[in-house]
């Protein structure tokens, strides 16, 4: 690298260095100034505005983090749709329309089996 293109990044780090130091300043001034009076509401937990109920070492069900893996991992992987629908012409001119098109429909397979291999597992069965 040249000393042109390391320059080229010296917005970057200003931008950084100044959300870094406002995110400093808001921490530090909130400690500072802040009103530091500590009662019995102020401590308890937050539940969605909701008087808390029972102990909050309860057990959750390996369903609920079964379904919000398989959520995580289809989502993240629908957003492959979007880039590759923004290309699409472009990679249309290099290869044909066909194979590219071909390519997403292979994609979308492989998630279909995978969703076909879940939904026959049970998990996302709430019984």
């Amino acid at each position: 690298m040249n000393g042109q293109e390391i320059l080229s990044y010296v917005p970057i780090l200003m931008m950084f260095l100044v959300s870094l130091a406002i995110a400093t300043g808001m921490v530090v001034s909130s400690s500072l100034f802040g009103q530091k009076v500590k009662s019995r509401e102020k401590l308890m937990p937050y539940e969605c505005g909701k008087d808390p109920v029972g102990s909050a070492r309860e057990r959750f069900s390996v369903k609920f983090y079964m379904v919000a893996l398989m959520f995580i991992l289809f989502d993240i992987e629908a957003i492959f749709f979007v880039p590759w629908a923004v290309v699409f012409r472009k990679m249309a001119e290099v290869y044909s329309k066909a194979f590219v098109f071909l390519e997403m429909l292979v994609f979308i397979a492989v998630l279909l089996v995978g969703y076909i291999y879940v939904w026959k597992k049970g998990i996302l069965d709430w019984k």
